[in-house]
């Protein structure tokens, strides 16, 4: 079977969230916070340590798996709206094994995105991976983007309760 049409090249979940959008994309916006949200347990901390004010910008999250070890991506802000949407473009920056390097390093093979619509005094937080412009190796390896699903829930709750929280103090 081939990949094109029979499988997905996006994947998206969503969530309702008890935080105003402001304060969730605050979250959004500073790498450092990142890996407290991350449900892949693939982030470590974030390089850059600013926030993240408009499309162009770069930030940069030391990351690690089985697969591929210690590694750096470099993630190119591709959409932004305050307090709406931020989307951006990972590429591989450093590695521990150059062919990891040189098969992910260009910008744009798949994008990570966050869309927020207010709902009364909550937010629907819908996070998107789309790899449609990932090389066919990649798309087959991430399955569509649904290898991501259960880690994406998981990042959802974590921003959940990171937002929810504060509201509770």
């Amino acid at each position: 079977m081939s990949m094109s049409e029979a499988e997905p090249t996006s994947v998206s979940v969503s969530r309702r969230i008890e935080a105003d959008a402001d304060e969730i994309f605050a979250v959004l916006t500073d790498p450092t916070r990142h890996p407290g949200i991350d449900g892949s347990g693939m982030l470590r901390y974030a390089v850059t340590r600013s926030t993240v004010t408009g499309t162009g910008q770069s930030f940069v999250i030391r990351m690690h798996n089985d697969e591929m070890g210690e590694y750096e991506m470099t993630n190119t802000v591709v959409e932004f709206e305050p307090s709406r949407r931020i989307a951006w473009a990972p590429a591989m920056s450093a590695g521990t094994r150059d062919e990891d390097v040189e098969s992910l390093s260009e910008t744009g093979q798949h994008v990570w995105g966050f869309s927020l619509e207010p709902d009364g005094a909550a937010t629907l937080v819908t996070e998107t991976f789309d790899c449609s412009n990932s090389p066919p190796w990649l798309r087959r390896a991430v399955r569509g983007g649904t290898r991501w699903q259960s880690a994406m829930e998981a990042t959802l709750e974590r921003l959940d309760q990171q937002c929810s929280a504060r509201l509770r103090r």
